[in-house]
């Protein structure tokens, strides 16, 4: 089951990475007076970078198979789920609150940057961290 845990959170981890190009591409210091993006910066960093780190140590885990490691994994995925629930009800926010863009002849309208993740990967990635945690706990409580 580590193994299938280790996949679900490679998926997750793909899924993160392409919702956090997205805000990067859309991210613009200069638009930020006029719409002002509601995923603060050191949440979205933080929340990639402990993903990542809480990837390796699993990762880990499997190779030299020590229960200490499972259960930094899961200290680390749940700091990480506290900061995704945090920016998926500020995404929650902003999707309802502004028109999805598209082009316009009056010109281009300035929506937060985190307008533009499509709602499939939101959901996907969403619901991967859901498997992903249970499958950690799952296994980290059954090896021990």
């Amino acid at each position: 089951m580590n193994v299938a845990a280790l996949f679900a959170w490679v998926l997750t981890v793909f899924g993160g990475l392409i919702l956090l190009m997205i805000w990067i591409i859309e991210y613009d210091r200069e638009f930020q007076t006029t719409v002002a993006t509601r995923l603060p910066v050191p949440v979205i960093s933080g929340h990639a970078l402990l993903g990542l780190v809480g990837l390796a140590i699993w990762f880990v885990y499997i190779l030299v198979d020590q229960d200490r490691l499972a259960w930094v994994s899961i200290a680390i995925l749940a700091v990480v789920a506290i900061l995704g629930l945090t920016m998926a009800a500020r995404w929650l926010g902003v999707y309802r609150r502004f028109a999805k863009p598209g082009p316009s002849l009056a010109g281009k309208k300035t929506v937060p940057p985190e307008r533009n993740f499509p709602l499939p990967v939101v959901v996907g990635h969403g619901l991967l961290a859901i498997v992903t945690i249970v499958l950690v706990v799952m296994t980290t409580l059954g090896s021990s």
